[in-house]
């Protein structure tokens, strides 16, 4: 999720008139063009990539907790869907300001955040398994 912020998201190229514009986590780049005006906020992707990391980490220390693990790695899911979710709708409100007769393209750091759910689902499910085989062990013991 933190390699998300320093990657584009979206871009789009038109080849006539040279303008470019650039999708990234804090807001649009453009090239040869005006800045779009936008009414909502952008960062708004960063910042919950920035949070999406930040539980990720958090939830990495608390091994000892496994229940606790679980619950943020559940939080960290909405907080991946969210960043995804706020990426596409950002693209698509991008697509209207650069001829929108030609589409863009996504880039690189727009998949991430589906490897990051993947990942965290994994994460997920070696949790409850590892939890499952303390109880079984536990229950064998007495």
């Amino acid at each position: 999720m933190l390699s998300l912020l320093a990657l584009p998201l979206w871009h789009k190229v038109d080849a006539l008139t040279h303008q470019e514009l650039t999708l990234t986590a804090f807001g649009f780049t453009p090239t040869n063009m005006l800045r779009p005006a936008t009414n909502a906020p952008v960062w708004v992707i960063g910042v919950l990539a920035l949070a999406s990391a930040a539980v990720a980490m958090y939830e990495i220390f608390q091994f000892r907790t496994r229940f606790t693990q679980l619950k943020l790695g559940m939080l960290n899911l909405l907080l991946i869907m969210a960043t995804f979710g706020a990426a596409f709708y950002f693209s698509n409100q991008g697509e209207t300001f650069l001829n929108p007769k030609l589409e863009g393209q996504f880039q690189p750091a727009f998949y991430l955040p589906t490897l990051a759910l993947l990942l965290n689902l994994l994460a997920n499910r070696f949790i409850r398994r590892d939890e499952q085989l303390v109880r079984n062990s536990y229950d064998r013991l007495r």
